[in-house]
């Protein structure tokens, strides 16, 4: 049965983040429920800078009998502004929103792909202050007085920002400031090197991406202590060649039913060489806050390691940029005894096969009833 669904647009100030002259709201969503029924349960997603106002899952829940709020943070569209204490206030503000304005009793956060670790940063620091301020800023107000979450859901999430972006970065570059200066020896669409890759190529290679990241990062502080010398706060810079996880070429890295040679932005080789990856466009202080492995606090394992809630991990068998082994790593992360780990058909989006998205909706509707009984009344 198609249960009609009803949309109601919520915006709200934040503290620290006033509304804007021209008139917007820094937090701004949608809150989805079935007519006629006041939802004791509810979820809410948000992403570092994506919209996720209208997620794709936001109607098929609601559908269900669950509120689904598709919260956006003051960051939406603005990534190289991102600071992460600041975003996690937003996001406290939608869920005391659902407990205080829409009656919810039970709050679900939903961390889908990169708000996978975002969102398990919120419930962290909801549950025992752990998020350091940002470079030369105070702690955001409010940061302190967060609710945490009821259960947790982990869909197609990645393990952090750092951790995807040097997975996906090409270790072959040589010079930051032109990507078509490449080592041939660790090139991934050189056929002298594969695929299939060996063993010995893919530990090489995977070194030298972290090596790769520290790099950026070292140049990033002494450039920062640089221009703020002279006067100036930051400056932009853009990290080429992202598209270039070896399991993204071989298909026999980590098998899966993941079309081989593609990524999220078609093929592999193609796409590393266009101008839109992950980290394309970012700042020095934008680099530290959320790109660096040394310095990052967006990374999801030291975060679930404080989640006892609750938790669900759930893996597109098809994804192309999210693999077995992150969700095996974030299910192993999670610290209760309350977890399940499920694999379902379906890509990154569950837009194929036909009829994923419906699957994905009945496990998670499911799951959190059996966790909330009362959940789909």
């Amino acid at each position: 049965m198609t249960y009609p669904v009803s949309k109601v647009f919520v915006s709200s100030e934040s503290p620290g983040a006033p509304r804007a002259g021209a008139g917007g709201h820094p937090c701004q969503g949608i809150y989805y429920t079935r007519e006629g029924i006041r939802p004791r349960v509810a979820m809410i997603a948000t992403h570092y800078q994506i919209d996720f106002s209208e997620h794709y899952l936001a109607e098929l829940i609601a559908a269900r009998g669950i509120g689904f709020l598709g919260w956006n943070t003051r960051f939406r569209g603005y990534e190289w502004l991102f600071v992460l204490d600041q975003a996690l206030v937003d996001i406290g503000v939608g869920v005391r929103w659902l407990k205080e304005q829409a009656g919810v009793e039970h709050v679900v956060l939903l961390g889908n792909s990169g708000g996978g670790s975002l969102m398990a940063a919120y419930h962290s620091q909801a549950v025992e202050a752990c998020v350091r301020p940002a470079r030369d800023l105070q702690l955001a107000p409010g940061v302190d007085e967060l609710i945490p979450g009821d259960a947790y859901v982990s869909l197609a999430a990645h393990l952090g920002r750092p951790d995807v972006l040097t997975d996906w970065m090409d270790a072959a570059v040589v010079d930051e400031c032109d990507p078509t200066l490449t080592d041939p020896e660790l090139d991934l669409f050189n056929p002298e090197n594969g695929p299939p890759f060996s063993r010995e190529f893919v530990e090489r290679y995977r070194a030298a991406q972290v090596a790769r990241n520290h790099r950026i990062t070292r140049w990033a502080k002494a450039e920062l202590a640089r221009v703020n010398a002279l006067g100036y706060y930051d400056r932009h810079f853009n990290v080429p060649r992202t598209w270039a996880d070896p399991r993204m070429v071989d298909p026999t890295q980590e098998p899966s039913n993941r079309p081989g040679g593609w990524c999220y932005r078609g093929p592999t080789e193609a796409a590393n060489r266009g101008d839109r990856g992950i980290a394309g466009e970012t700042t020095l202080r934008n680099w530290l806050n959320m790109w660096s492995l040394e310095e990052s606090q967006c990374r999801a394992e030291p975060h679930l390691a404080k989640l006892t809630i609750p938790a669900i991990v759930i893996n597109p068998d098809g994804d192309a940029g999210v693999f077995p082994s992150d969700a095996d790593r974030l299910y192993e992360a999670i610290a209760g005894d309350d977890k399940k780990r499920v694999d379902l058909p379906g890509d990154h989006y569950f837009l194929e096969p036909a009829g994923a998205r419906d699957q994905v909706a009945d496990v998670i509707a499911e799951w959190v009833i059996s966790r909330f009984p009362r959940a789909g009344e």
